[in-house]
C-alpha cells in the first residue's frame, strides 16, 4: 500500500482513510472528492482502500 496521495504527497497510514482505483492509484478522501472520485491516471473509479491490521 502506498504512504502518500499521489496527488498531493500527504502522508497515509496503513489503518487510515485513502482511496484507491483497480490499479491501486492512492489518494487521500479530500483529493478524491477534488477529482469527483474519478483516477486522473486512469479513469477508473476511486473506492475506499481496505484498511491493513496494524500488528505489534
Amino acid at each position: 500500500m502506498r504512504t502518500v496521495c499521489e496527488r498531493c504527497d500527504v502522508g497515509l497510514t496503513a489503518d487510515g482513510p485513502a482511496r484507491i482505483c483497480s490499479y491501486e492509484c492512492t489518494f487521500c478522501e479530500p483529493c478524491s472528492r477534488a477529482m469527483d472520485g474519478v483516477c486522473p491516471n486512469c479513469g477508473g473509479e476511486l473506492v475506499t482502500r481496505p484498511r491493513r491490521v496494524v500488528t505489534a
